[in-house]
């Protein structure tokens, strides 16, 4: 009998950079960026008697032209039934699937089963690209359709590219006796990814049953994170932070699909989120994908902020980013801060400001003696009694550390004083105006649960470090700070009471914005009202660490030892309370007070900046 067999060869483009703006009366944003057509030379269909060997079941001409000299690379993977990994042929036997017959992949050459493959070949007399080989051989040569994305050719960065670049992709399938007749199809994809340098496009994980598997979902990312188990279908779980951090990107949160940038019906969670575990995940698990957005300029640029958080009329303008989670990346952005190069992400929130969506991360470096480290201090290192200067950050809008100040060190005299930060205990004296996870440097460190090690978690900051404090005397009773630590144009958030929640962006994003004006069940009788029990307590707690507002249960340092991490999270204002205590969002499961209770100053508790003020 005869037997067809087709192949559908099946196209992406992915564009990761941008090129300077245009400018001449008007801006314009030109992309960095490559086209893509294919020409389909022979039919991707072949009939074949069983038991032969044919060299050509069909052949397409891509072409592919970028407008810079940046090169790109050509991934390829195995897309039968649209499902990235399968690289079988599906038997369709009397006019039904029939997988016990499907044709796997190999190198189309004979042998006891039948099995089919693909080969690229650059066009002679273009600027084509190279054709690269793994370890299975060369893709120059009939190879195996690769199950995950695999890199199989590439036009080098700075070869002029806008001549056009051409290669041929060909299949080849050899059948045994025994294979029935019927029909026999398949799919591959093929993805163009920019710059030639850039990171292999994401792909679907494993995911373990009763387990939530957390992944980076791309090759360039540093840390890694452990499994959370022992799920039931409708239960409700809170998850775990990210400890993934990646190189010129901000974290968004978790998706629950590898292709969010692309698939519309994709479902965005916050890092640390209380979610109904998805039907079917006791028995198939459930993997969760970081969400990376990449910097488009530094916190430090006024005009670029201006042009995200909508205060000059620009097509460039974040939307004000959804709350029900619905993937819609037009809302968030990611700066880099020009200081330390952390890059975090931002969105436009509730109350219509832009806000940074993860905790600050800005460390201080050290010196001992004449020696600079350039590494963050340690518990360690301070209990053993080292005295170093330190470089300081009370011009918290420069962009480097070059300013050293008493009031930012790591370090003031043994003796407390009043409206100065004394901390007890064993640690007492130390201002630390950041703490670290465990108090090492070692911040993207290896975990296993929620508690450990968190990188999302940021640092910890008394409140005099925190407002940049240059005096390390307190702030007059209900006034706020003009200083911070933030990068310049941002501040800490304000804080307050009932008699003042008008001036609190605490209050106005989680009263106003995220909770629609519902003020706390105890407003009438408090001064400090704050939603308490469940579900006032519990939905408002949620709303917070849901995406896109992505407040964390970072938890806090006091005395000597960090507390509460993956339970309860505190962020400091910039308004003081009295000499001794400050104004500070809190969140727990159960309860919220939206930055109208304070805290004792010396204590670490987390930062966020907000943009405009």
């Amino acid at each position: 009998g005869f037997i067809s067999v087709s192949c559908t060869a099946s196209l992406f483009l992915s564009r990761n950079s941008f090129a300077d703006d245009v400018v001449t009366d008007v801006a314009v944003d030109v992309p960095a960026a490559c086209t893509i057509a294919g020409t389909v030379d022979t039919p991707h269909t072949r009939e074949m008697e069983s038991g032969t060997y044919r060299e050509d079941i069909g052949t397409t001409t891509f072409k592919v032209i970028c407008n810079d000299n940046s090169g790109f690379s050509v991934y390829a993977v195995g897309y039968s039934n649209e499902k990235i990994g399968n690289n079988k042929m599906l038997a369709t036997v009397s006019g039904e699937l029939a997988p016990l017959f499907d044709i796997v992949s190999g190198t189309a050459s004979s042998g006891s089963t039948s099995n089919w493959a693909m080969k690229l070949s650059p066009v002679a007399g273009t600027y084509a690209p190279t054709i690269l080989s793994d370890t299975n051989g060369s893709f120059s040569s009939y190879h195996v359709v690769p199950e995950s994305y695999a890199r199989v050719a590439t036009f080098p960065n700075g070869t002029d590219g806008t001549n056009g670049s051409a290669f041929t992709s060909t299949y080849a399938t050899y059948v045994t006796s025994a294979q029935p007749s019927g029909t026999y199809s398949s799919k591959v994809k093929y993805t163009i990814v920019h710059p030639a340098n850039e990171a292999a496009p994401p792909q679907p994980q494993p995911s373990t049953p009763k387990c939530i598997t957390y992944y980076a979902n791309v090759s360039d990312a540093q840390g890694t994170m452990g499994t959370q188990c022992n799920l039931t279908d409708g239960a409700t779980i809170t998850l775990y932070a990210s400890n993934f951090s990646r190189t010129g990107y901000g974290f968004a949160g978790w998706a629950d699909t590898y292709d969010y940038a692309t698939n519309p019906n994709a479902k965005f969670y916050g890092p640390q989120e209380t979610i109904t575990v998805p039907e079917g995940t006791a028995a198939n698990g459930l993997s969760l994908y970081a969400v990376w957005v990449k910097s488009v300029g530094t916190l430090q640029d006024a005009d670029k902020v201006a042009e995200l958080c909508g205060t000059t009329t620009t097509n460039g303008a974040l939307v004000q980013a959804p709350t029900n989670g619905t993937a819609n990346l037009s809302s968030v952005s990611a700066l880099t801060d020009k200081r330390d190069n952390q890059t975090y992400a931002i969105a436009k929130l509730a109350d219509g400001k832009c806000w940074m969506i993860e905790n600050l991360r800005l460390d201080n470096q050290y010196t001992v003696g004449n020696n600079q480290t350039g590494s963050s201090v340690t518990n360690e290192s301070l209990s053993q009694g080292y005295n170093p200067s330190f470089t300081g950050l009370a011009e918290p809008e420069s962009a480097n550390f070059e300013n050293v100040t008493t009031a930012n060190s790591l370090y003031t005299t043994k003796t407390g004083v009043e409206g100065k930060n004394t901390i007890s205990g064993s640690n007492q004296g130390y201002r630390f105006p950041r703490y670290n996870n465990n108090n090492t440097s070692q911040r993207a460190a290896s975990t296993t649960n929620t508690n450990v090690n968190t990188y999302s978690y940021g640092n910890y900051y008394t409140w005099h470090a925190v407002i940049a404090d240059t005096t390390h005397y307190t702030t007059n009773n209900q006034s706020v700070t003009a200083t911070s630590i933030c990068p310049t144009g941002w501040t800490l958030p304000k804080g307050g009471n009932k008699s003042n929640e008008a001036n609190s962006d605490y209050w106005n994003l989680i009263v106003n914005g995220i909770n629609d004006g519902t003020k706390p069940a105890n407003y009438g009788s408090s001064n400090q009202p704050y939603y308490t029990g469940d579900p006032e307590g519990s939905n408002v707690s949620i709303a917070l660490r849901s995406y896109p507002n992505n407040f964390l249960y970072s938890g806090n340092f006091s005395s000597s030892s960090a507390n509460s991490r993956g339970s309860n999270g505190g962020y400091w204002s910039s308004t003081a309370i009295n000499a001794s205590s400050s104004y500070r969002l809190y969140l727990h499961s159960t309860d919220v007070n939206p930055g109208t209770r304070g805290n004792t100053k010396y204590f670490g508790y987390s930062a966020r900046c907000l943009a405009g003020q």
